[in-house]
């Protein structure tokens, strides 16, 4: 008769036993369906804890009624409980949406490209017509009169040419102080958006001469200081001559 609470205690742990089986299953990203390694799988009810391969394959010891908590840095945990031991097929979600990758492409030509591209759209003003120096020399050494620059200096078509020329070095001198005195650059120091930051940039555009020698210390000195100088005199306005009307 002593033999028989071992015996009954032997039963109710061989029934315990055979009823907690191996559960199996394979862990997702819910998004894209990839499968998702190094999560952290703990039984709540046993307090067992395995963590899933490479694969994202896992197996862990769970019987009916358990509780799983998956847990994975960057996801939102999931509690799954137990039903039986088919295997499962777990879904986790990021906590950040993870973007496609995107390569981006510097479209914004420099002020030195846009040049540049210019010339070669007119060539023929930077070619025989924009030689200006009238001295030459021939192959019998000395110097001799140029003919390209002599007519350069006597033609219509050379003083157009250098006319144009004129305009697009302003052009290109412009596009050196909008390249650098740019909305984004100058409204990250003053804070200033929208009509104040225009109103800004309009009063204190810097000449090509500062824009093109300063280093950026005294670039960014100068756009503070005349921050400074805007708000004490957020009204002051702008003694421009007035455009003259052609009649």
């Amino acid at each position: 008769m002593k033999w028989l609470p071992f015996l009954c205690f032997m039963l109710i742990t061989l029934k315990c036993f055979s009823q907690e089986k191996t559960v199996a299953g394979i862990v997702f990203e819910k998004e894209n369906k990839e499968r998702v390694a190094s999560v952290s799988i703990h039984n709540i009810t046993t307090n067992i804890s395995v963590y899933n391969n490479l694969k994202g394959e896992f197996k862990i010891l769970a019987r009916a009624g358990d509780v799983l908590i998956f847990t994975r840095q960057d996801y939102k945990p999931d509690t799954v409980k137990i039903l039986n031991n088919d295997a499962l097929a777990i879904y986790m979600v990021r906590l950040a949406i993870q973007l496609h990758e995107v390569t981006v492409h510097d479209t914004l030509l420099s002020p030195e490209k846009r040049l540049e591209a210019t010339k070669n759209d007119y060539t023929k003003i930077y070619g025989s017509l924009a030689y200006r120096d009238m001295l030459s020399t021939p192959s019998s050494g000395g110097a001799g009169l140029s003919i390209d620059a002599l007519w350069n200096s006597i033609s219509r078509s050379g003083r157009n040419a250098e006319h144009l020329r004129q305009i697009i070095q302003s052009d290109y001198e412009q596009n050196v102080i909008d390249y650098r005195f740019n909305r984004t650059y100058v409204g990250n120091i003053t804070g200033l958006k929208d009509a104040k930051l225009t109103e800004f940039m309009n009063r204190y555009r810097p000449g090509y001469f500062i824009t093109k020698t300063a280093s950026e210390y005294e670039f960014v000195s100068m756009i503070r200081a005349n921050y400074k100088r805007f708000t004490r005199f957020p009204h002051r306005q702008q003694y421009n001559l007035q455009p003259l009307i052609s009649k």
